[in-house]
């Protein structure tokens, strides 16, 4: 067969079923695209099968299903049933005897239930194989890959990934990467199943808001729970142990209470979402906070000393809480740290495609991962159709776009952002965002109340051109992909300090000419009308709903929310 005639390795990697479904394709080793489902179809953290998502994918690469040669699914069945006879010793302990037969049935139904899931994937794909990958290679993948680094460390700390909670590997090789697990934290210790647990006991949503909690806590008093926390998640030289007095073995059936009698009765009882905050909400959450960052420094200590590296790339759930990453790089543990811009289960549809395609023994190395964010489907000149949206009109800008936008910025206005490619992750990083300026008086109140609808204490996150970086922010890093929270620097305490929460942390994003055009254009001109190359930028949607993937989608957001513009395509959009 002729060199012409080659056709590419098709591989599909896929997040369904569970929550934050998501889709990537790989082409003999090009990621060609991700997107997540929740974009296209308005349903946030949806657990549906991703068609939107796969048939953009494939109408984009000009293929259909029966053109897929192999499925990568981001968890493996068999990997659960380990977990049915370890599940026996809890039945040894008087304080967890009584869950331990509920544990272990509920670990092989799952194992069950992700084999069929399996079937069923082979039937949508008949000349596919369907490649079932280990959760946490797939985390690992995904942010070693997307890191471009030749070797480093990879921490991955989520709720759960069939047995594990935790591990530590080494990543190697850009081209064809590769990891290595060192150590890994079996269930039932768990960071994430305790931080979601204490999230919904404070009224808020498991697996949603827990950012909500994370910044709630720089307004309490973590001393308060601090004792508590340190005997309820204990550190070991090698990772971390809970305590099952206080948060129970998981049971993977619903009716299953998350925490003990003893800890309600030790902290407060459970906050409804409509009951108004104490502070003794406050408080709890900023012991969970400060006890999740000790861990964190901790385990990345560890993952330290048993790689060796001098770079780590961290992965998970976890991993999007910024504070904690933040913790990671004053500790000065690393020269650099590296977040991927989806590290959470989305993430992992790209990591199973890249263990498949490095498994298969393909000789193409891995191309279209690094650093990329910017994804997914684009609308470059969409032909808009306002009658649905009476109130609104437009007008088409001309070249001078992004000096028109940073004006208008630096007059007040609240401007939602639609330009390029769908972004991966739930961060905004410039595609997808509404952006203010940090200068304006009331901004943060007027975002919270009248455009995001959302918690009156929630920060906003800054975004800033790279080069001047230093001046505002000390994190010391480049931060892409709004993961970090680094402590500012005395001229942001004095110029901007709408974007400094009260724990003295941002959430800062740093924006280069390579990474977002048009965005470093805008800060540019910004800087120079006002003095400040640095802006507000949250994620272009309301709470509760997902981040607009498509024109209607934003739309929708422009007219039912305190908005005051859109700039969709070079289209500006107002009411």
């Amino acid at each position: 067969m002729g060199a012409n005639t080659h056709s590419p390795a098709v591989v599909l990697g896929l997040c369904s079923f569970t929550h934050d479904s998501a889709a990537a394709l790989l082409a003999d080793g090009e990621l060609l695209g991700f997107v997540e489902e929740e974009r296209l179809s308005q349903r946030k953290h949806t657990k549906d099968y991703p068609r939107q998502a796969i048939d953009w994918l494939l109408s984009e690469a000009g293929l259909t299903a029966h053109d897929v040669d192999t499925v990568a699914y981001n968890f493996q069945p068999l990997r659960y049933l380990a977990e049915v006879p370890a599940a026996a010793r809890l039945a040894l302990a008087t304080g967890t005897r009584d869950r331990a037969l509920h544990r272990a049935s509920g670990f092989a139904k799952v194992a069950y239930r992700t084999q069929k899931r399996l079937q069923d994937l082979g039937r949508r794909f008949p000349n596919a194989r369907v490649r079932p990958v280990q959760h946490h290679r797939a985390h690992q993948l995904a942010a070693f890959a997307s890191s471009g680094w030749s070797e480093s460390a990879v921490l991955v700390v989520d709720s759960l990934g069939e047995r594990q909670t935790t591990t530590i590997a080494r990543g190697l090789d850009a081209n064809r990467p590769t990891t290595r697990t060192l150590e890994a934290i079996n269930d039932p210790a768990s960071l994430g199943y305790v931080y979601g647990a204490v999230t919904e006991h404070l009224g808020w949503r498991r697996g949603d808001e827990e950012g909500t909690v994370m910044a709630l806590a720089a307004l309490g008093d973590p001393a308060r729970f601090h004792s508590l926390f340190a005997r309820a998640v204990r550190t070991t030289q090698t990772g971390f142990f809970v305590d099952p007095s206080y948060f129970p073995p998981r049971v993977l059936h619903g009716g299953f209470a998350r925490m003990t009698r003893r800890f309600v009765d030790d902290t407060c009882p459970g906050r409804q979402p409509d009951e108004p905050l104490q502070d003794i909400h406050r408080d709890l959450a900023a012991a969970l906070q400060a006890r999740t960052e000790e861990v964190m420094v901790h385990l990345a200590r560890r993952a330290q000393l048993v790689t060796g590296s001098r770079r780590l790339c961290l992965g998970g759930g976890v991993a999007t809480n910024c504070v904690s990453v933040g913790r990671i790089i004053e500790a000065d543990i690393f020269d650099e740290v590296f977040v991927p811009p989806a590290p959470g289960d989305a993430g992992t549809a790209i990591g199973a495609a890249i263990a498949t395609h490095c498994d298969s023994g393909n000789s193409k190395g891995i191309a279209g991962v690094t650093r990329s964010c910017y994804l997914g489907p684009t609308y470059p000149d969409p032909a808009l159709d306002l009658s649905p949206w009476p109130g609104l009109t437009q007008k088409i800008l001309g070249t001078e776009t992004a000096e028109f936008l940073a004006d208008q910025l630096a007059h007040g206005v609240i401007v939602g952002l639609f330009q390029g490619a769908v972004e991966a992750g739930p961060r905004a990083l410039g595609n997808r965002s509404i952006l203010a300026s940090p200068l304006e008086p009331g901004v943060v109140e007027r975002l919270n109340a009248t455009v995001k609808f959302r918690e009156p204490f929630r920060p906003f996150a800054p975004m800033v051109v790279a080069e001047r970086a230093k001046e505002f922010f000390a994190l010391g890093q480049e931060a892409p992909f709004m993961s970090m929270a680094s402590q500012v620097t005395e001229a942001a305490r004095q110029r901007i300090p709408a974007i400094v929460h009260a724990n003295g942390t941002a959430r800062l994003q740093t924006v280069t000419e390579w990474q977002n055009p048009f965005m470093h254009e805008v800060l540019t001109a910004f800087g120079r009308i006002t003095g400040t190359p640095v802006l507000i930028n949250t994620s272009l949607n309301v709470k509760g709903k997902p981040i607009c993937g498509t024109p209607d989608m934003a739309l929708d957001c422009l007219a039912n929310s305190g908005l005051d513009a859109l700039l969709l395509e070079g289209r500006w959009i107002t009411k």
